[in-house]
């Protein structure tokens, strides 16, 4: 089946869906910087007679922070070019419905110029060049996500977490967890996302769900539609989400990624026992993670806060380092057999899924291509690993390398280097203008 046949089914499927009443409007969305979907919502009927080709969206949505701030002077767009639009094409082979709110169904975008080129600084155009470019050497990737965040609640002296126990492996939950996760299983199953599990965590009001291994953009977009539905579905029970790295001081949320390759005849590249060195391929991909990744980091730690998620025993790295099932190392080499894979472990809640991933492939497929050689694994305490570099203090020092690395040009792009060292810049740039609670609780006596 052809591309066009494809889009033609796809096109079919939506106009079933319409005929029985079943979807009343299409919501036509991009992911932005942060990770958000961002888009509108049509109405089918007219979408189906007038948008299949693609709809007109104010290019600032892949220009803002975390506020909706308009950012100037990116290369396509800015003030002085006036914000227009660029064109939005739809991907009528990922449309899926959505239970939390009935009788619509999401679209994925893709941004285009007007010469129809994509707009290759949108993440998840760039997440699909580097799984295509992946693909060259002979590997498809598949993926895995875990995520944590916080639950806060309000309460006589404003929000705080939604409980304050440590609930870490609990299995005796209070009825604000059991419900909030009974309605949140639900919405998942019924938009088709497959969670494998949800766990309470050691910090007050901290939650874990992990997603079913898959293909790496499919599992990437289910991801990106359950941070959607999450956030609603909390709102529901009365509760705030919290999708930040450090959501207090001495708590950290990670969203860490299980990757695995597998060779065009369908067969796992990475086969591991215990005890056995590393096979060639998952060797010089965990050597091109260790290699490459310092020179990307704010497409895994965007923001200011990122970086306080990097604390000694903590759980996050503070080392580019790796090891064999050692969760206090960057890289995690972990699983059995056909299942064996590796965890990359720098990447907090707050990053966006498909910025992260396409720098873990960016660096896989660097070390495939160059053959890079691995460098012992960790077997001591990681965070007294002294032969490894260590991760950035801050947004600052990240972006430094990363706007001056030659390596990031060379795996990224001109385009997309200048574009989120621009973003990360203006992150900077807020923080620095403001006054802290903490700085009033030390400066005020």
């Amino acid at each position: 089946m052809n591309a066009s046949t494809e889009t033609t089914a796809a096109r079919a499927g939506l106009e079933r869906l319409l005929a029985d009443r079943s979807i009343t409007e299409v919501m036509l969305a991009v992911p932005d910087l942060q990770g958000r979907l961002l888009g509108k919502l049509f109405n089918a009927q007219v979408f189906l007679e007038r948008m299949t080709g693609g709809a007109e969206m104010c290019s600032y949505i892949l220009a803002t922070d975390i506020d909706m701030t308009p950012l100037d002077t990116f290369d396509f767009t800015g003030w002085d070019q006036g914000f227009g639009d660029f064109l939005v094409k739809p991907d009528l082979d990922h449309v899926r419905s959505l239970p939390h709110r009935p009788g619509t169904a999401l679209v994925f975008g893709t941004p285009v110029h007007d010469d129809t080129s994509p707009v290759t600084v949108a993440p998840r155009h760039m997440l699909t060049t580097h799984l295509e470019r992946l693909r060259e050497l002979g590997y498809e990737m598949k993926v895995g996500v875990e995520v944590e965040f916080v639950l806060l609640a309000d309460g006589p002296h404003g929000q705080a977490p939604a409980w304050s126990a440590n609930l870490d492996y609990g299995l005796l939950h209070p009825p604000v967890v059991s419900d909030f996760f009974d309605d949140l299983g639900e919405a998942l199953s019924d938009a088709g996302i497959v969670r494998e599990a949800f766990k309470t965590e050691g910090a007050a009001g901290q939650c874990e769900v992990t997603l079913a291994y898959d293909d790496a953009l499919a599992v990437c977009d289910d991801y990106t539609v359950f941070r959607h539905i999450v956030v609603e579905i909390a709102g529901r029970h009365g509760m705030t989400l919290v999708f930040m790295a450090a959501p207090e001081t001495g708590v950290g949320s990670g969203l860490h990624l299980h990757l695995s390759l597998w060779n065009e005849q369908g067969d796992p590249a990475f086969v591991h026992h215990r005890g056995q060195e590393l096979p060639p391929v998952m060797d010089r991909s965990a050597a091109g993670l260790i290699s490459a990744l310092p020179h990307m980091a704010p497409l895994y730690a965007p923001a200011v806060n990122s970086y306080k998620r990097y604390r000694p025993h903590s759980f996050a790295p503070t080392r580019f380092n790796w090891g064999f099932d050692h969760r206090g190392c960057a890289v995690r080499a972990t699983g059995h057999g056909a299942g064996a894979h590796l965890e990359v472990r720098l990447a907090g809640a707050d990053a966006n899924v498909y910025l992260a991933l396409a720098a873990y492939t960016a660096a896989i497929a660097h070390g495939l291509k160059e053959k890079l050689p691995l460098r012992p694994p960790c077997d001591g305490d990681a965070y007294q690993d002294r032969d490894s570099v260590p991760l950035y203090a801050d947004l600052p020092e990240g972006l430094a390398y990363f706007e001056h690395s030659t390596v990031a040009e060379l795996l990224l792009g001109k385009d997309v280097v200048r574009h989120y060292s621009h973003a990360a810049r203006a992150e900077i740039t807020w923080f620095r203008a403001q006054v802290t609670d903490a700085e009033r609780q030390r400066g005020i006596r």
